[in-house]
C-alpha cells in the first residue's frame, strides 16, 4: 500500500484503479480481493474497476467454485464495477477466429489485451466535445453503472482475426454495427455463430409472457468506434427501448465514444462494453456447483484453518444469489 500511495501521489489527477486478477486462484483471487478492499479503504472516493478472468468451466482448481464465490461477493462490496473475461470464450476466439492450433497463455493474453486496448486507448467521448476523455475509467462507470446492484460488465469487439487475413478483408460500418447489436441481444461472444433468430420483444406485447428466454436485456451499453468515417456512423439501433430494462430511459442507457484513429491495424473496429444479463448462466452455474460442494461440506476444512467459517460462505452465497435475482428480473 505504501508503493501504491507513492504512485498515487505522483499523479496530477488520479483517475482511479484498474486491477487485473483471476477469479478462481489461489493468489490472484484472494490477494486480488484483499488488495481491492485495501484500495477502497485508502482511497474511498476513487474509482475501482476490477478486470476479472473467469475460470474454465471444465475446471482448473478443484475448489475454483468456492474461490469464485468468495472473490466475487467480496469484490461486489468494494469495487465499483467488474469487467469479466471468460477463459472459455477467449479460448474459442483463439481457436475459431485467430486460427491458432496450439493455444498458449500468451495467445489468450494477447486477445484479452487487444480487447482491453479497444476500450481504454484514448477516444473522444460524447460529453468531451472535440477533446479526448480525461478520465476514461470515470466516464466508463458513469455510462455503465447506474445502480449499485448491477456491476457486471462484459466486453465484445469486432472484427477480430489473424493479422495475415487483414489485407484481404473489408468492413463497412453498417455491417459491423448490425453484427455487434445482434451479438448483444443474442448474447453471442464472437461474430461467428451468432443466432440471428433472437429478436427484441415487441414494445406492445406483455413483457412477462412475450420476452424470449434467451434475449439478453441490458441496463446500459457503451459502443466505442475506431477508424475511418466514424462520425458518420448511425448508432440508432442501439437506442431501441426494447433492448433495455423498462426503468431506464434509452437515451441515458446508451453512450458512444469515437475516434478516427485506427486501432491495431484494423481500418475500422468496434467494441461494446455492456451491463446486461450476459453473465447470468455462468454465474448461476458457479454458485450452483459451489452450493452442492458446500452442502456436503467438501473441502471446508481447508478454509476453516485460515479462519473462514461456514457463516462466511453463507454470506457470500446470499450476496451472489441477490445479484442473480436482480439480473434475472430485468
Amino acid at each position: 500500500m505504501n508503493l501504491v500511495q507513492k504512485e498515487a501521489e505522483k499523479c496530477d489527477r488520479l483517475g482511479g484503479f484498474f486491477t487485473i486478477m483471476s477469479m478462481a486462484g489461489g493468489t490472484g483471487s484472494g490477494l486480488g480481493a484483499f488488495v481491492t478492499q485495501c484500495l477502497r479503504d485508502a482511497f474511498p472516493t476513487s474509482f475501482i474497476l476490477n478486470h476479472v478472468v473467469w475460470p474454465y468451466g471444465t475446471g482448473e482448481v478443484i475448489v475454483q467454485n468456492y474461490n469464485s464465490v468468495l472473490t466475487l461477493s467480496h469484490l461486489y462490496h468494494s469495487s465499483d464495477a467488474l469487467l469479466v473475461h471468460e477463459n472459455d470464450v477467449i479460448h474459442k476466439i483463439c481457436a475459431q477466429l485467430m486460427n491458432i492450433k496450439q493455444i498458449s497463455f500468451r495467445d489468450v493474453n494477447q486477445v484479452i489485451a487487444h480487447q482491453l486496448g479497444s476500450v481504454f486507448q484514448p477516444t473522444h467521448t460524447a460529453g468531451g466535445g472535440s477533446g479526448y476523455s480525461r478520465n476514461p475509467l470515470g466516464e466508463l462507470m458513469e455510462s455503465l453503472v447506474p445502480h449499485p446492484e448491477f456491476r457486471m460488465l462484459g466486453l465484445r469487439n469486432i472484427p477480430q482475426m489473424p493479422e495475415s487475413s487483414l489485407p484481404y478483408s473489408t468492413f463497412s460500418w453498417p455491417g459491423l454495427i448490425k453484427h455487434l447489436r445482434q451479438m448483444l441481444i443474442a448474447n453471442a461472444q464472437m461474430e461467428e455463430g451468432i443466432d440471428w433468430q433472437v429478436r427484441p420483444p415487441h414494445p406492445s406485447s406483455i413483457p412477462s409472457t412475450n420476452k424470449p428466454l434467451h434475449f439478453n436485456t441490458s441496463i446500459a451499453n457503451l459502443v466505442i468506434l475506431r477508424g475511418k468515417d466514424v462520425h458518420s456512423v448511425d448508432l440508432g439501433s442501439f437506442q431501441d427501448p426494447s433492448l433495455y430494462t423498462s426503468w431506464l430511459n434509452p437515451q441515458d442507457a446508451f453512450n458512444a465514444w469515437k475516434t478516427p484513429r485506427a486501432f491495431n491495424k484494423y481500418e475500422k473496429s468496434a467494441a461494446l462494453v455492456s451491463n446486461s444479463q450476459f453473465l447470468l448462466k455462468p454465474l448461476d452455474s458457479i454458485v450452483g456447483k459451489a452450493w452442492n460442494m458446500f452442502a456436503s461440506k467438501a473441502y471446508l476444512h481447508q478454509y476453516a484453518k485460515f479462519g473462514i467459517q461456514e457463516e462466511d460462505f453463507l454470506d457470500c452465497f446470499t450476496t451472489l444469489e441477490q445479484v442473480i435475482s436482480s439480473y434475472t428480473n430485468l
